[in-house]
């Protein structure tokens, strides 16, 4: 693969990070404020659908690979992996690097990202 590919997919790889972002958070907002459904139950939800059009996303769009079901049901191992490591750094940059919690997310973002794309990667290209 070409630097210049690679580059392209690490792009589309975040496109489809914030495309998945925004339809967390208008489920999530839909299902809270429209519907009057418990946050939680809105939360939960919401990421389900985003998990759903992500992995198709990221089949079609960054990879371009035939979804099959066992990747779809590989899938999920990613973001349980990033929230994981999210809470983790998030939690080392606020407590030992006092970093200010208002903005450690985004520094936790520059390791999980790369570590997302490599796993993704993994799992939904056909090997």
């Amino acid at each position: 693969m070409k630097l210049n590919q690679l580059h392209l997919e690490i792009i589309k790889f975040i496109i489809v990070g914030g495309i998945n972002t925004f339809n967390y958070y208008v489920v999530y907002l839909l299902l809270l404020k429209i519907c009057n459904i418990h946050y939680i139950v809105s939360h939960i939800t919401g990421f389900i659908v985003a998990l759903i059009i992500s992995y198709y996303l990221n089949c079609y769009f960054v990879y371009k690979v035939q979804p099959t079901l066992r990747k779809f049901l590989q899938f999920p191992v990613t973001q349980l992996v990033n929230v994981g490591m999210q809470t983790l750094l998030l939690f080392i940059f606020v407590r030992f690097f006092h970093i200010n919690s208002v903005i450690a997310p985004f520094a936790g973002l520059i390791i999980t990202i790369p570590v997302t794309f490599i796993l993704s990667k993994y799992i939904l290209q056909d090997r």
